[in-house]
C-alpha cells in the first residue's frame, strides 16, 4: 500500500531483497518447496496492465481467475517481522535459515489459504496481487513450480495512471509523484536483479507491446506457462468473469490504444516525477544498461 508510504524504509528493503537473490545464493538453496504448480502469479505496479493479464488467462480452460490475494504478502510479512524483532540480523541471514522443510510448510501454507479463493476445478489459478514484485525471490523459494508473470508498462503513463487512480478516489491523503516514481524504480530495479539471478524465471509483458500485436504476445504468454494456445483468450473481452479493480470497465472492450500516450497531457507537471524515475525513461522496457541494481538503490 502507498498510504503513510516511508519511501526511505521501503527501497532499503527492496534492496536488502536484490542483494540477497543472486544467483549463488539460489544455487546453494538446492531444492524445496511445495511442487504444487498451481499458482500463477500476476506481479507489476498498479495500472500495469496486469488486469489485462488477468483477464485474457482466465479465459483459458486451465486456469482460474481469483483476485488480488494477500496470503504471500501474509506470508513475506511475518517472516520480515522476525528479523524487524532481531532474531535475525537481517534479511538474508532469515532467508538462509530457511530449511527445505520450513520452505515446503510455507509453500503449503500458501496454497491451503489460497484454496478458499477457488470456486472451479481448473488446476492453475491466478494470484493478481501487484505488490507480490517484492517477494519473487521467496516465491521461488517456497513454490518453485509456481509461475511468476511481471506485467510492465511506460513508466510514465503507469506513475501517471496510479496517481491520477488515487487521486480519483479521493484519498485522505495526498502523496506526490515523486515518490510514485521512486517506487517505480525500486520495482525496475529489484526484477533486473532477479532477472539477472535467475533468468527467465519472470516473463514479462510489456503493455504497450501486448496492445500493438496482442495475439504474438497472448502466445508468448501462453508458451511460457506452458498451456496450449486457445482463442478465447483472444476475446477475453467476452469473460463476463467479475472483476474488482479499477480496470473492470476496460477489460470489457477490446484492447484500444489510446491510452498508451495519456499521460502527455500532464507533462507540465510531471518534473519530480521524470527526476525520481531518471534513468529508468529512456531505457524502457528494459533496465537502464549500466545498471548495478543494487549500486542503483544503495543511492
Amino acid at each position: 500500500s502507498m498510504v503513510l508510504h516511508d519511501a526511505g524504509a521501503f527501497s532499503a528493503e527492496v534492496a536488502a531483497a536484490a542483494r540477497t537473490f543472486t544467483a549463488a545464493f539460489i544455487a546453494e538453496r538446492g531444492p524445496g518447496g511445495c511442487p504444487a504448480p498451481d499458482p500463477i502469479f500476476v506481479v507489476g505496479l498498479p495500472r500495469s496492465g496486469s488486469t489485462l493479464v488477468e483477464q485474457i488467462l482466465a479465459s483459458h480452460s486451465q486456469v482460474e481467475g481469483t483476485m488480488e490475494l494477500a496470503e504471500m504478502m501474509t506470508i513475506a510479512s511475518r517472516l520480515q517481522s522476525r528479523v524487524d524483532q532481531g532474531e535475525f540480523a537481517d534479511f538474508a541471514a532469515m532467508v538462509a535459515s530457511l530449511t527445505p522443510a520450513d520452505r515446503l510448510r510455507l509453500g503449503e501454507e500458501y496454497i491451503e489459504r489460497t484454496r478458499v479463493h477457488r470456486k472451479t476445478d481448473r488446476p492453475l489459478f491466478i494470484d493478481k496481487m501487484p505488490n507480490n514484485w517484492q517477494h519473487v525471490g521467496l516465491i521461488k523459494l517456497i513454490l518453485p513450480n509456481a509461475r511468476i508473470v511481471d506485467a510492465r508498462r511506460h513508466p510514465l503513463g503507469c506513475c501517471v495512471s496510479a496517481w491520477k487512480q488515487h487521486f480519483a478516489r479521493g484519498q485522505a491523503f495526498s502523496y506526490d509523484l515523486a515518490d510514485v516514481g521512486r517506487y517505480y524504480r525500486d520495482y525496475v530495479s529489484l526484477m533486473a536483479a532477479y532477472d539477472k539471478a535467475a533468468p527467465g524465471a519472470v516473463h514479462r509483458v510489456i503493455y504497450e507491446q501486448m496492445v500493438a500485436d496482442t495475439p504474438t504476445e497472448v502466445r508468448r504468454l501462453l508458451d511460457h506457462l506452458g498451456l496450449p494456445f486457445e482463442q478465447a483468450c483472444l476475446e477475453f473481452y467476452n469473460n463476463d468473469r467479475a472483476v474488482r479493480t479499477a480496470s473492470s470497465e476496460q477489460v470489457r472492450r477490446p484492447i484500444f490504444t489510446d491510452a498508451v500516450e495519456h499521460w502527455r497531457n500532464f507533462e507540465p507537471w510531471l518534473a519530480p516525477l521524470m527526476e525520481a524515475l531518471g534513468p529508468v525513461i529512456p531505457a524502457y522496457p528494459d533496465p537502464p544498461a549500466d545498471w548495478n541494481a543494487r549500486l542503483a538503490l544503495d543511492k
